[in-house]
């Protein structure tokens, strides 16, 4: 027999990399002498580049960047081949960066972003994947397209740095100082939301909130934002709402999208890719997938769903050992999910549950496999 573990990390407890180590160990206990192959996977937020850089057996490059307030901050990319990079932008700009009483999205930048990804680009990179969640920004991309050698000027011609406050400001966008590198490489932007740039359902008023933005903030920022849309069409001919996701990471969707010709993908489905998981299920017999917490959401752009549906490709069965149920998690069952099983193994608080988290898994993971175990002694008449 042959099993295939691919599962994503229990945010704060469990890492990916731990779920391979603990279902192996489990799954020999009950199977005895089996083959067993485990692959790190994340869906394109926090963990992606980690994730990818396991699974590839590549390397972490770090650089010296400038974070969301402009403070000096070490960050790294992962190198996969000699043209592949792999990056995500918490790493440079993500809210977890700002102290909670300096957050407001009207000082913030992705400045840090744009230079990580130059980094990768003068050692040579020309194939780059850029994970885009967890932004402390709402700059429009601004910030970052800087770092790359595009200016942004007011009406009067001045240069201007880059970050929330100056959208309304933006009255010409100056390209022909792109980094030449940048324009010959290609990109990848994991992206899962599909927000426009601007509107109710736009960048600022869907998550400048959770960065910091107080009504007033928001507003001001909203105001910004539709001007420096409005600069774009007028300087470039199209229009960043009519493209979904260019709202993701206060705009910095729409940066990539228009300025490096980016392409937009699921990050589960970018991830799977980078990894290569389809050849991975070669000969599978089983595969284990599973999350901190399973809900409706599970089957938008999440790990469960993207390993369900490739493994239903194949015909491989799929179970799922996750820490807990909430409502519509039965959806998942469309995606190639067979079944699944809770960690915790009675009534406790959520407190004691992310304590024993490890040990919590492992027995999950054994009473898991001893069920399959049951189900392979059963002998279906039909």
């Amino acid at each position: 027999m042959k099993l295939l573990f691919a599962s994503d990390s229990f945010k704060g407890t469990v890492t990916s990399e731990q779920t391979v180590e603990l279902l192996t160990k489990a799954a020999h206990e009950v199977f005895g002498p089996c083959e067993t192959i485990g692959v790190p996977v994340a869906d394109g937020g926090e963990g992606t580049t980690d994730a990818v850089i396991l699974a590839r057996k590549g390397k972490k490059v770090y650089a010296q960047v400038h974070g969301p307030l402009m403070e000096t901050v070490s960050a790294y990319y992962g190198r996969l081949s000699n043209t592949e990079a792999v990056l995500e932008m918490a790493q440079a700009s993500g809210l977890p960066m700002v102290p909670e009483n300096l957050r407001n999205p009207l000082n913030t930048t992705t400045y840090g972003t744009g230079e990580l990804v130059k980094a990768a680009l003068e050692a040579g990179y020309t194939d780059i994947s850029i994970a885009i969640g967890g932004s402390a920004t709402n700059d429009g991309g601004m910030g970052f397209a800087s770092a790359l050698g595009i200016r942004f000027l007011d009406s009067e011609g001045n240069l201007l740095e880059g970050k929330g406050s100056e959208l309304e400001k933006v009255a010409h966008i100056d390209v022909s100082g792109l980094n030449e590198k940048a324009k010959a490489a290609h990109f990848t932007v994991m992206c899962d939301v599909t927000n426009p740039l601007c509107g109710k359902d736009g960048a600022t008023y869907t998550f400048g909130k959770q960065k910091g933005g107080t009504p007033e903030i928001l507003d001001h920022l909203e105001k910004g934002m539709c001007n420096y849309r409005d600069v774009i069409i007028k300087e470039f001919g199209v229009n960043p709402d009519d493209t979904p996701g260019t709202g993701a990471a206060g705009g910095l969707g729409a940066a990539l999208k228009i300025f490096l010709n980016a392409e937009m993908k699921s990050g589960i489905e970018t991830v799977l890719d980078l990894i290569d998981f389809d050849s991975l299920l070669d000969q599978v017999d089983l595969v284990v997938t599973g999350e901190g917490r399973t809900d409706w959401q599970s089957c938008f752009g999440k790990v469960m769903q993207g390993v369900g549906d490739r493994s239903m490709k194949h015909g491989i069965p799929v179970t799922a050992l996750c820490g807990g149920l909430g409502k519509g998690y039965e959806q998942i069952y469309e995606h190639g999910i067979d079944s699944i099983m809770t960690t915790v193994d009675g009534p406790m608080p959520l407190s004691e549950a992310l304590d024993k988290a490890e040990d919590l898994y492992y027995k999950g993971a054994v009473r898991m496999f001893r069920m399959v175990r049951a189900g392979m002694k059963i002998q279906v008449q039909f």
